[in-house]
């Protein structure tokens, strides 16, 4: 029934992604500075100008414009139309993963259909990971409601899977259940151990809360592959710096954005990368 509308999903899917991802613009900037996210309007941080209409369109003002401001003429950072087109990528693999090859993705018995549900939720989740990503990396810490937001959405999901069966996303109950308290308890366990054994904080709090929030939404198959992706591409990258020379043993680096990429590549392939990898097993 869905496929006859593909089309029209996708394009509907990519504008309204471009359109939420300017406004998560304004939540990445004003959240840590602690500024209404209503009042004032868009203005240029440099002159303090209102933006006009026409020059906040999604990307297309920015390249217009040539990435500066009309009043001041000083330079647009490029991380606007970064969240832009991320967001718009981002909400189209939730089309495409999660609704157009739900049971390539979810498991066997999902239609496209009863995919619809999770992909919304999917939909918010990766948005709500993007600001986290953005403001951990360069503020170095994670805002509360945005832990408040990931646990809503994973009470939505639960309460899709419980109460309207036809809006299903294949992760059962319980394995929310161990992926919430396993992922917040083995993170809890290095946090507290970093203190005891480094006699500092090798991990920020705020990861152990997005963990156990998370791994409620995503259950613990997928919450398993999330840490274990974040853990290698940050080996990977953190080791950049160090054979480069710049070692510096206290420097402090944001784990967050690890692991939100780790979450959002579990929350689209994970299942195909797990059923893949048990197929190598003797």
């Amino acid at each position: 029934m869905l496929e006859q509308w593909l089309p029209i999903i996708y394009i509907f899917t990519g504008l309204l992604g471009l359109v939420i991802g300017s406004f998560l613009n304004v939540v990445i900037y004003r959240v840590p500075r602690k500024e209404s996210l209503s009042f004032p309007a868009s203005h240029c941080p440099g002159c303090n100008n209102p933006i006009k209409w026409y020059d906040n369109i999604p990307v297309i003002s920015y390249m217009l414009l040539k990435g500066k401001c009309r009043s001041c003429k000083e330079k647009i950072s490029p991380r606007y139309s970064i969240v832009e087109l991320l967001n718009m990528l981002l909400w189209l693999a939730c089309v495409f993963f999660l609704i157009q090859n739900s049971t390539t993705f979810l498991g066997e018995g999902i239609t496209m259909e009863n995919a619809v549900g999770y992909a919304l939720v999917a939909m918010a989740f990766c948005s709500t990971l993007l600001v986290v990503f953005f403001i951990d990396l360069e503020h170095t810490y994670i805002p509360d409601r945005f832990h408040v937001i990931v646990l809503a959405l994973a009470v939505i999901a639960i309460c899709l899977n419980a109460f309207v069966p036809s809006l299903n996303d294949g992760i059962k109950f319980a394995d929310r259940l161990i992926g919430g308290f396993g992922g917040g308890t083995l993170f809890l366990i290095i946090y507290f151990g970093s203190y005891l054994i480094l006699k500092r904080e090798a991990m920020g709090f705020a990861d152990v809360k997005l963990v156990a929030v998370a791994g409620l939404l995503l259950g613990w198959q997928n919450t398993t592959l999330s840490i274990f992706l974040a853990a290698v591409s940050a080996c990977v990258v953190l080791a950049v710096p160090h054979f480069m020379g710049k070692k510096d043993r206290f420097k402090e680096y944001p784990f967050a954005p690890y692991l939100t990429g780790g979450m959002i590549a579990s929350m689209f392939i994970g299942k195909a990368l797990i059923t893949w990898y048990l197929s190598l097993m003797p």
